[in-house]
């Protein structure tokens, strides 16, 4: 083999690994309140940017049922990875399912107002149920943070608008935890 050859195979294989370690993500969990933290057991195993909306419905209050008022009824939104490539989608339930087939449902934990006043809380969500072997497969625990809009009308529900839907557009990054190898 001459020195040329030597050389030359010794680069790509430098050069992928290079390549691999430029493009790899590591992801570190963000900055949340106490409360909204994953179990220490846990390790961030993905990030997605949500963008969709926080679905509303108008009905009788339940401490006064003669006055109005917005009732949650759903999210839908699509999630993105950061490179901005459509990764799956998340709805009722809450539930998160991967384009890859892979579904997690959960449930709020805790919950924090989040720094804009604006903007539908910041949550912690634990796994009730996972399906698939994809990259919901493994999902233990679920933070919702860095919202923007999705808060529910401040106006606009009275007995006339009974059952009236309001779908309000909102933003969010969730962040996925899986148990830590």
């Amino acid at each position: 083999m001459n020195p040329r050859t030597r050389t030359t195979m010794a680069v790509f294989p430098l050069a992928a690994l290079l390549t691999g370690c430029a493009t790899s993500k590591v992801l570190t969990a963000p900055a949340v309140p106490e409360a909204l933290k994953a179990p220490p057991t846990q390790a961030p195993s993905l990030e997605a940017h949500a963008t969709g909306v926080q679905i509303y419905e108008c009905k009788p209050g339940k401490a006064d049922p003669t006055r109005y008022e917005w009732v949650f009824k759903a999210p839908e939104a699509v999630l993105f990875d950061g490179a901005g490539k459509r990764i799956g989608t998340h709805f009722a339930g809450p539930t998160w399912e991967s384009d890859d087939g892979s579904r997690v449902v959960g449930a709020v934990k805790a919950r924090d107002d989040g720094p804009d006043p604006g903007a539908i809380p910041w949550l912690l969500l634990a796994a009730t149920s996972n399906s698939g072997t994809g990259v919901f497969g493994s999902t233990r625990s679920i933070q919702r943070v860095s919202t923007d809009g999705g808060k529910a009308p401040a106006s606009g529900c009275d007995q006339a608008h009974a059952n009236a839907e309001a779908r309000v557009p909102y933003k969010a990054v969730y962040v996925f935890y899986a148990a830590k190898p």
